[in-house]
C-alpha cells in the first residue's frame, strides 16, 4: 500500500462508521454541481477549502424553499435585499447559476434543483448532529395579548405545569405585534382574519363571540335592562375596541341615539374588572368571562351574541423543523379552547 493510500485508510480508520452518512450527502452535492469525486475529501489537513460559505447555504435553502426572496427573507429575520446579496454571492462562490429571475418569483435551474436537495439534507445532519450533543430546549415562548393573558390563559397555566413539566412556557404579554425572530416567539395568538402573513402558518383558535355582561349586585333593588330605553339607564363599559354600535345595532334594530354615560377603557380586561366591581355593563369576548359567569360574579344581560368576521388564531413561523414542545403547546391550546 502507498503512502498517500494509507493516509486515505488511516483518515477512514480514525473518522469510523459514524461518518457514512455525511459522506453520501458529500456524494450528492458533488454530483449535483459536476464536482470531482468528495473521496479525496477524506484527507483533510486544510478543512473543507471548496466549501461555499455556511450561512448562504442556509440562505439558498430557504429561497429554495419558497422560490421567492421576499417570504425567504420574512422566515430568516433580514431584509430582501440581503436574501439576494447571499444568494448572488453563492452562485459567484460555485460559477453558475442556481437560479432563474423570473417576472413572479423565482425557478430553481437543474443544478439548483439538485443541489438544493443535497444541501437540505446535508444542514438537516447538521442539525441532528447538534441536537443529539445536547440536551432538547424545552422552553418555549407564547406571545398573547395582555387581556387574553390575563382572562383566558393565566388561569389554565396551573393544569398546563402540572401536565407538562418539562416545558418551561414563556408568556409574553404585550398590545405590540411581537416579531417571531427578534422577540424570541415561537408561537403567538393574534386576533384577525385567516390571511395572516407570508411565512407563517395560521390555525383558528377559537371563534370571536361578544355578549354583555354585568355584576349580579349591580341589579340589586331593580332589574336587569329587558329593552333598549331600559339600558340607558346603565353606564355602558367601553374598551379600545369599542364593539357597543355594533352590538346594539345587531341586538336592537333602528334603536335611537343612545343616552346611556360612557366610561372607556385602553384594555378588554380593565372593562371586565370595572364590570365585576359593578360599576355598569361592559361588551367581551364570552370566552374571557365564562369563567366569571360560571362563578356568579358576572351575569349574562343580554342572551343574543354578536359574531365578527374576525377570531382568534394560533400564528407560528415556517420553519424546516420545529420544536416537539411546539406542537405539544398547540394540541393544549386547542384542548383549552375546545373546553371553554
Amino acid at each position: 500500500m502507498c503512502s498517500s493510500e494509507q493516509r486515505v485508510w488511516g483518515a477512514r480508520t480514525r473518522i469510523g462508521n459514524g461518518a457514512v452518512g455525511f459522506f453520501k450527502g458529500a456524494q450528492g452535492v458533488a454530483s449535483a454541481v459536476n464536482l470531482p469525486s468528495p473521496a479525496i475529501a477524506l484527507v483533510m489537513p486544510n478543512g473543507f477549502p471548496e466549501l461555499p460559505p455556511l450561512n448562504a447555504l442556509r440562505v439558498f435553502e430557504v429561497v429554495a424553499r419558497h422560490l421567492n426572496f421576499r417570504l425567504a427573507a420574512e422566515e430568516l429575520g433580514v431584509t430582501q435585499a440581503a436574501v439576494a446579496q447571499q444568494i448572488r454571492g453563492l452562485e459567484a462562490n460555485l460559477n453558475l447559476r442556481l437560479f432563474e429571475r423570473l417576472p413572479r418569483g423565482l425557478a430553481l435551474t437543474d443544478a439548483g434543483l439538485g443541489y438544493s436537495t443535497s444541501i437540505r439534507s446535508a444542514l438537516s445532519m447538521i442539525d441532528e448532529a447538534t441536537r443529539l450533543l445536547r440536551p432538547q430546549t424545552s422552553h418555549l415562548t407564547v406571545s398573547v395579548t395582555p387581556t387574553f393573558a390575563s382572562k383566558w390563559l393565566i388561569p389554565r397555566l396551573g393544569s398546563f405545569a402540572q401536565s407538562y413539566p418539562d416545558i418551561d412556557l414563556r408568556v409574553l404579554a404585550t398590545d405590540r405585534l411581537s416579531h417571531f425572530s427578534t422577540d424570541g416567539v415561537d408561537i403567538a395568538v393574534r386576533y384577525g382574519k385567516p390571511e395572516i402573513g407570508a411565512g407563517l402558518n395560521s390555525e383558528l383558535l377559537m371563534e370571536q363571540r361578544i355578549v354583555a355582561v354585568a355584576s349580579p349586585k349591580l341589579f340589586e333593588g331593580t332589574h336587569a335592562p329587558a329593552s333598549f330605553a331600559q339600558l340607558q339607564e346603565f353606564i355602558m363599559l367601553h374598551d379600545a375596541h369599542n364593539f357597543w354600535p355594533q352590538y346594539l345595532a345587531a341586538v336592537f334594530p333602528q334603536h335611537t341615539q343612545p343616552t346611556a354615560k360612557n366610561l372607556r377603557f385602553n384594555q378588554t380586561s380593565l372593562a371586565i374588572d370595572a364590570a365585576i366591581s359593578g360599576q355598569g355593563i361592559a361588551l367581551a369576548s364570552l370566552a374571557f368571562v365564562s369563567d366569571e359567569i360560571v362563578a356568579g360574579r358576572l351575569v349574562q344581560v343580554f342572551g343574543q351574541q354578536l359574531r365578527l368576521d374576525k377570531s382568534f388564531y394560533l400564528v407560528w413561523p415556517r420553519k424546516l423543523q420545529q420544536p416537539e414542545s411546539l406542537g405539544v403547546v398547540q394540541r393544549w391550546l386547542k384542548q383549552q379552547a375546545d373546553n371553554s
